[in-house]
């Protein structure tokens, strides 16, 4: 659920900065609709804001450590800085490992895509190390058995799906880049015509249709309004998001190498670096801002939780993350001393999903709670599972898991969002998942979506329930966010995924549920009086 989890975003709304909001004053606490109240702002916010006026405000509260699974984090952040955790028993570059943890240096957390040579960025899809390795088993040349076989029937599924895949993008980046070559040509000839640097429609409209070549320009000019809302587009964004597609479904590539592990040795565990910021800490920065942006420092944004330390640990690159790294990671989580996982990642395919549900298995033995993105391709993942999952191999499931949908500010037919996952029995909640103010790298800020976005609205809340009501057990914090969320069970809603197709938002996750934090407060009280 990194940048390429929402590709999507990335070709119809080609008009988004995504390199940040620069302004003097770079307060941006109004635009974050996700905190606010329905009734009071109108909005199917969180009612966080409203939480803290009226129930925390003489409240005591306590540190929660959330770890933050991701691309990476940007520990050096003006609404980040006092809040990364900081291993005390770590002395900072003495290439020593003083705590025995097995990972040297790791003062503000650990990367387990990174190495002595450098860090990894891209990293193949999990189709494209299937493609691969069963690449090396089969042939043109096989024997007729073996073409019979179930194996090689799906190494022949896997492989025309990949290659299908990169038709489909290469189709795409020739598409973008014909348009963009007519766009940039039409620009620079309308600017001359207009004698202006800034083009608007007026101006085009208003040049005389005595030329051809205008009239073309006009007309081109107009659809480029209609479908994309603005004379302003970006294809050059689009056309590098595509060209990241292509890398991740590169077969010859080797970008593991960087790390120096034994990449097929599933349970292996001590590598990787300290660098927890990475090459891209787009993705990893906006959610933990999320959870914890300083609240009311007149700056930037406002985090859900005031009390919470972000614990950064990279394991996931543009790409598929890869099983061995997850498991890892929750597992570096655990060991030092997360209360919360946020977990904003996922993939179709998981080849070693064990390694991965004994982390999760240890996680609970620990009192853990998890909380994970539900994935952005507007479909069921009751029957198209996004990994990682709480259910495990054997049948039984993570007690203290929570799967997360993405929600818009309209409580209607648009309640969830177009490009959200859902599922009766695997969805728990909804929250905020569209157009989320957050911190981004560079003491930046600006909004993303996705239900990367919304998992971490679920851990702050959590975190929250943690920090004010430290008496209650992690069962009751996953059951209280779970119970609190404000019910639409009778609201009709277009089905993700879908243009006009209706259903009960109760189909799209077990509670029926967006969460809500003054909700969730009040119960959390009331349990705590008990």
């Amino acid at each position: 659920m990194k940048k390429v989890g929402y590709i999507l975003f990335g070709l119809l709304c080609l008009n988004q900065n995504i390199f940040g909001q620069e302004s003097k004053n770079k307060n941006y606490q109004d635009n974050q609709w996700h905190l606010k109240d329905l009734k009071k702002d109108n909005v199917a916010g969180t009612s966080t804001e409203l939480a803290y006026k009226e129930l925390l405000k003489k409240k005591k509260s306590k540190t929660v450590i959330v770890a933050v699974i991701d691309g990476g984090v940007d520990t050096h952040h003006e609404d980040l800085q006092d809040k990364i955790w900081t291993n005390k028993g770590e002395v900072a570059n003495n290439n020593v490992d003083d705590d025995n943890n097995g990972y040297i240096d790791d003062i503000h957390g650990w990367s387990f895509i990174g190495g002595k040579d450098g860090d990894v960025l891209y990293e193949n899809y999990e189709i494209v190390r299937i493609y691969k390795k069963l690449s090396e088993q089969y042939s043109d040349s096989v024997s007729a058995e073996t073409r019979d076989s179930e194996e090689y029937q799906y190494w022949l599924g896997i492989r025309d799906s990949v290659h299908n895949q990169v038709r489909t993008v290469v189709s795409n980046f020739e598409y973008y880049s014909r348009i963009k070559s007519t766009y940039d040509y039409y620009v620079e000839f309308l600017k001359k015509e207009t004698n202006s640097d800034e083009l608007s429609v007026k101006k085009i409209n208003s040049l005389p249709r005595t030329d051809s070549t205008i009239i073309r320009a006009q007309e081109f000019m107009e659809l480029i309004y209609q479908y994309y809302g603005s004379l302003e587009t970006d294809f050059d964004q689009v056309l590098d998001v595509l060209d990241d597609e292509l890398k991740m479904y590169n077969v010859n590539a080797d970008y593991r190498s960087l790390v120096g592990d034994n990449p097929n040795d599933p349970t292996e565990q001590y590598y990787g670096n300290n660098n927890v910021m990475g090459p891209d800490a787009e993705h990893g920065t906006h959610v933990a801002g999320i959870i914890a942006g300083t609240r009311n420092n007149k700056i930037g944004i406002n985090g859900v939780a005031d009390n919470v330390i972000i614990m950064p640990i990279r394991a996931v690159p543009e790409g598929d993350e890869r099983d061995k790294d997850v498991a890892n990671a929750i597992r570096y989580a655990v060991d030092n001393g997360a209360q919360i996982i946020n977990m904003s990642f996922g993939k179709a395919f998981s080849p070693n999903k064990e390694v991965v549900d004994a982390a999760i298995k240890y996680a609970m033995t620990k009192s853990v709670i998890m909380v994970h993105a539900a994935g952005n391709d507007g479909q069921d993942i009751g029957i198209t599972p996004s990994y990682p999952v709480k259910y495990y191999t054997e049948g039984d499931s993570a007690r203290l898991w929570i799967e997360v949908g993405a929600s818009t500010s309209t409580a209607d037919e648009m309640l969830p969002a177009d490009f959200t996952n859902y599922s009766k029995i695997r969805v728990d909640v909804f929250a905020p998942g569209e157009d989320i103010m957050s911190t981004l790298p560079d003491n930046t800020y600006d909004e993303l979506g996705g239900t990367s976005m919304a998992a971490p609205i679920v851990s702050g809340i959590a975190a929250l329930l943690l920090s004010y009501y430290p008496e209650l057990s992690p069962e009751q914090v996953v059951e209280i966010i779970k119970k609190s969320s404000v019910k639409y069970p009778d609201l009709e809603v277009i089905t993700p995924g879908t243009m006009d197709e209706l259903t009960s938002f109760s189909q799209l996750s077990n509670t029926a549920g967006v969460v809500n934090t003054y909700k969730a407060l009040k119960i959390a009280e009331e349990y705590s009086s008990k």
